[in-house]
């Protein structure tokens, strides 16, 4: 368990790593910095087709739930941006 906001980085800055790695996605920490009890995550994908770019990031959700049980998702939104 994490109890400091340097453990809570180090646990983020390897799930951003991995999730990078796995979906090629655009991952960071978007709030909640100084507190080590909670993370906002904020992940991007480009793609120009919404259903992949969907699939792409329930990918993703249920990698992070898997890789991380010990974290609970309390919110998620998903936006796509048409040009």
């Amino acid at each position: 368990d994490n109890h400091s906001l340097k453990g809570k980085r180090q646990v983020l800055k390897s799930l951003v790593a991995r999730l990078h790695n796995k979906f090629n996605v655009s991952a960071a920490e978007v709030d909640d910095q100084d507190a080590w009890q909670i993370a906002s995550l904020g992940v991007a994908y480009a793609s120009n087709d919404e259903r992949h770019a969907a699939r792409v990031l329930a990918a993703v959700m249920s990698f992070i739930e898997h890789e991380r049980p010990d974290a609970e998702i309390i919110d998620y939104e998903m936006e796509f941006v048409h040009g």
